[in-house]
């Protein structure tokens, strides 16, 4: 199941979000797929994606429909009202 996250400001909670998954969670691209329960991967990811200070929008497979539940949950928790 993909999941399309937006505007995230918070990567450190994102993470930990994705290491309470149970099953595989993966960053999606044009080209790539990148395990995120991996930390090198967790890495790579943030120095590519996070170079500004938020993320404008990640897609992000799980094999789990509760991680896709979970990662929404943590979307929805964690939007900044301005």
């Amino acid at each position: 199941m993909n999941v399309k996250l937006m505007n995230i400001k918070d990567v450190n909670k994102l993470f930990e979000t994705i290491d309470k998954c149970n099953g595989k969670v993966e960053l999606v691209g044009e080209d790539i797929k990148l395990n995120l329960k991996s930390k090198l991967s967790q890495y790579f990811s943030l120095a590519k994606l996070f170079s500004d200070g938020e993320i404008p929008e990640l897609e992000l497979a799980t094999t789990d429909p509760d991680d896709a539940n979970l990662l929404v949950r943590f979307m929805m928790d964690n939007q900044v009202e301005e």
